[in-house]
């Protein structure tokens, strides 16, 4: 019994921190699930100019349900972590909400 809480205390210690990323919501459409686009800014190798970089993550987000009381709209900046696949393309999860967008 000790020996397998050890086991796994310490394959959870190799795993390391999972990523984590804040992002924008541009899609809210999806029961349980958001759509985040995450920019970064890198400099381009050969030459030197920075460069905008978009990359869009489906999150889970376990308390959003779209038609009848959605949590998260357009524009939220959400931080996602890092997660076992949920589903065929969710590999994040939404753990707080940063900013909430301006709702007319």
């Amino acid at each position: 019994m000790a020996d397998e809480v050890k086991a796994q205390s310490e394959s959870k210690a190799e795993r390391g921190r999972p990523k984590m990323r804040v992002g924008v919501v541009t899609s809210n459409k999806m029961t349980k699930t958001v759509v985040v686009k995450v920019q970064r800014r890198v400099r381009h190798a050969r030459y030197g100019k920075y460069v905008t970089k978009n990359v869009r993550y489906k999150a889970h987000a376990e308390d959003h349900d779209y038609p009848k009381k959605p949590t998260l709209f357009e524009g939220d900046v959400v931080r996602i972590v890092e997660t076992r696949p949920a589903s065929k393309d969710k590999r994040w999860r939404v753990v707080e909400t940063v900013r909430k967008a301006a709702q007319i």
